[in-house]
This record gives C-alpha cells, structure tokens and sequence, in this order.
C-alpha cells in the first residue's frame, strides 16, 4: 500500500469518480491512475468502485470506510509536513483561507494587510464560496480555516470560535418614508420590496426566522451574495436593501441612507472554524489572533481540546466579543 494509492483513490472520490479530471489535477495521466487504484484493490482483496465496463459508477461500502481512512492518514501526512516545516522555519509555508464575499470585502481587508506584513514569507491563498461550500473545505483539510457566520454547525469535525458579533442596517434612498420612521419596525420594512442576501449567506437565516416569527411574509424581489450587488439595485430604487452594517460605507455610501436594524433581526456571530485535529502552525494563530484578539492561543488551544461543542459554547458564554 502506499500513499500515492491513498491519495489516488481520495482525489477520485473528489472528482466524483471521473479519472480523467482526477488525473489532470494531479497531473499524471488516467491510465497510471486507473493501475495505482487496481493495484490497491487487489491488495486489499476488495473492490474500492464499482464498475461498468471501464467506468466508475459508485464506491462500494468498503469503499467508503477506506476512502474515509485514507482522507484521516493523508491529513496525517500533511501535519508531518507542517511540523517539519514549523521547525525548520516558522516564517515560511501557506496559509488558506476558506471565506464569504462580506468578511473577505469588509472584514478582512486590514487583518490580512498586517499579517502579510509580519509574514512576507507566507503564501496566503483566499477562497471564496456559500458558508457550506467554505465550511466543507475546512472540514475536508483543503483549507486551514473557514470564517463564516453561517453552515459551520454542520460539520462535526470544525472547532468553531466566535469572533465577532454584528448587526445590520436598512439602506434607502434619501428621503425614502422609512427615514421618517422612529423606531423602525418589520411591519414597516416588510411593507416595502426587499433586497437582500441570498439564503445561506452572511446571516440571512436570522433575517427570515425574525419575519416569520412575527407572521410576516416580505416581498423579496431580488437576492444577491454581494452587498455591492444588494446597494446598486436599492440605488435603482427597486426596493430597500437589508445588509450587514459593516458593509455601509459612509464615503463610497453617502447617497444612501442606513437605518439601524440591530433592533429588528438581532445580533450573529461570524466565527472561525479549525478542523479538531489539525496541527495548528504558529502563524495561523498569529492570525486568528489579528482576527480576534481573544482568541489567543491558549484560548485556542483549550477550545480544540474540547470534545463535545457544547463544552466550546459554555467556555464562550462569559465572552464579550466586539460589535463590528
């Protein structure tokens, strides 16, 4: 058995079961993987796919077990490598990052300017995707870390670590009636078309949880995964918008009025999500830490620790985290 086979028969299952895309990736060619996974399976003495003719068509039960083992022993591999690396030179290596176009747009900007300051040697790679996309890359060890505010809970293997809390605003044309209205309430905004987040995305599941608890059904009429995308069409006049505050530039911004909603929708939390068992290098910490100052890393280091995630909650739960 040997690790290129592991890693073989883990990229197929990625590619879903087209040797031809696992191959270019890798790339080798199809024919040398098809003999490495043949090879292995006659090893093992059972079948890894199912075939018909020369194609693969499903993984077998066997199959999946030792493809799931296979993912645990090249994550292995990896933090090996990163040990290695982290002892010969701690200032040198990658770091990826698994994000939302809201954190990566207004959140991160200023933490990642300081940390490729302290860090010219490192290699930062930003991904962007829906939180189940990003939180999924952290899950699978295709990311160091995922920092989302919604999806992470999905995925048992993520420590996740709450950074920051935010809230959001009601963006309307000058002179818009809802600028006249004091205190804001959702009978008023759901009165109005809605353009917001798409759902999924930057804590739009509070937003509609807080209209259907008060039996309102709002008229949305246009949905989007970027708030650039959400205040060019509020500036068209085709309804008002619902973003996060952060995403309200008072300069850039300045002919569109934001109408506090922290009110209305309550407070979420983005948060950063750590595969349990990784090894963590120095500089991701140092990043965490840019991130979310309390988040130190004994604070980490406790967190991961932690088996069960109520445990992690109940550790945060005196937390006071800053308002973005």
């Amino acid at each position: 058995m040997k690790l290129q086979q592991l890693r073989y028969i883990w990229e197929v299952a990625q590619h879903q079961l087209n040797v031809s895309a696992t191959a270019d990736s890798l790339y080798t060619s199809q024919p040398g993987v098809s003999k490495q996974i043949r090879l292995l399976e006659d090893e093992l003495g059972v079948p890894i796919f199912a075939r018909n003719g020369k194609h693969l068509t499903e993984v077998t039960a066997a199959g999946k077990a030792i493809i799931e083992l296979a993912c645990e022993i090249l994550d292995k591999v990896k933090d090996i490598k990163h040990i290695a690396q982290e002892h010969r030179n701690n200032k040198i290596g990658s770091l990826s990052i698994a994000t939302t176009h809201t954190q990566a747009r207004y959140a991160l900007p200023a933490v990642v300017k300081e940390f490729m300051r302290r860090y010219p040697g490192i290699n930062l790679n930003m991904h962007q995707g829906t939180p189940v996309q990003i939180a999924e890359m952290a899950s699978r060890g295709v990311v160091d870390m995922a920092i989302a505010t919604e999806a992470m809970e999905l995925f048992e293997n993520l420590v996740m670590l709450p950074c920051y809390e935010w809230n959001r605003c009601i963006l309307v044309q000058e002179n818009h009636p809802l600028t006249a209205q004091v205190p804001l309430t959702l009978q008023q905004v759901a009165a109005y078309p809605i353009i917001t987040y798409v759902f999924g995305f930057t804590g739009r599941s509070r937003l509609d949880q807080a209209f259907a608890e008060n039996y309102l059904h709002p008229q949305v009429v246009l949905t989007a995964v970027d708030a650039d995308v959400i205040k060019t069409y509020v500036r068209l006049g085709l309804g008002v918008g619902i973003v996060a505050r952060m995403a309200y530039d008072p300069i850039a911004d300045q002919d569109l009025v934001p109408l506090d909603a922290s009110h209305l929708f309550g407070s979420s939390v983005t948060k950063v999500g750590l595969r349990r068992d990784m090894f963590i290098r120095s500089f991701i910490y140092d990043f965490i830490e840019l991130f979310a100052p309390h988040l130190t890393r004994p604070v980490v280091d406790q967190a991961v620790s932690l088996r069960e995630r109520r445990e992690i909650e109940e550790m945060f739960k005196d937390f006071k985290l800053p308002l973005h």
